[in-house]
């Protein structure tokens, strides 16, 4: 029986060695984060270009500029009211941007902000994107209201793209959740180390 317990016990201080040095890892990546600022010109409703870099708004997902919709029996562009609500947003500002590193297309991956205001907040819970991997709050907030996309019926940009030849992308993790996931997993296990 004791043999049982230093081999459990040994296996559970190399597991919880593994994930300290994984949240250390990604604590370091964290570091990394490149800031971009200056006037931003709107691609689509998730897609800037500033300082040279195309930039996409991470955790959402906005129709595409093509992309139709319906609301109150009618076709309307969804995908051109995304966009021109997102160059409401920032207006004349600076707009100031934080990546955590970049998409498979060479975008930084970004939260973005214009005098306080997240643009990627305000894009969900405005109902002109919806969540992708982040903002799920904001997303549940502007369908219960019916506002932007949620007033009608409409493709999810995703399933859009797939049957239109678009790029496909996947929905975006949040920024740290791989720590808070170690985190999580490294707090049980040391519960489970005081019984």
């Amino acid at each position: 029986m004791n043999r049982l317990v230093r081999i459990t016990r040994d296996l559970l201080l190399t597991v919880l060695i593994f994930l300290l040095l994984g949240l250390v890892i990604v604590r370091m990546s964290d570091a990394d984060r490149e800031a971009v600022s200056g006037r931003a010109r709107v691609v689509d409703g998730d897609t800037l270009v500033m300082a040279g870099q195309r930039i996409r708004l991470v955790g959402i997902d906005a129709p595409e500029l093509r992309q139709v919709c319906a609301r109150d029996g009618q076709a309307w562009a969804c995908g051109r009211a995304s966009k021109d609500h997102l160059e409401a947003l920032i207006g004349e500002a600076s707009a100031s941007c934080s990546a955590d590193g970049s998409d498979r297309y060479g975008r930084l991956l970004a939260v973005c902000l214009v005098e306080e205001v997240d643009l990627n907040a305000a894009m969900v819970g405005n109902g002109f994107a919806v969540a992708f991997g982040h903002y799920e709050a904001d997303e549940e907030a502007a369908r219960r209201k019916r506002l932007g996309l949620w007033a009608g019926t409409f493709d999810a940009p995703r399933t859009w793209r797939q049957t239109h030849g678009g790029m496909d992308e996947m929905p975006h993790m949040p920024t740290g959740s791989v720590g808070m996931m170690m985190s999580g997993i490294g707090s049980w296990l040391a519960g489970l180390w005081d019984d």
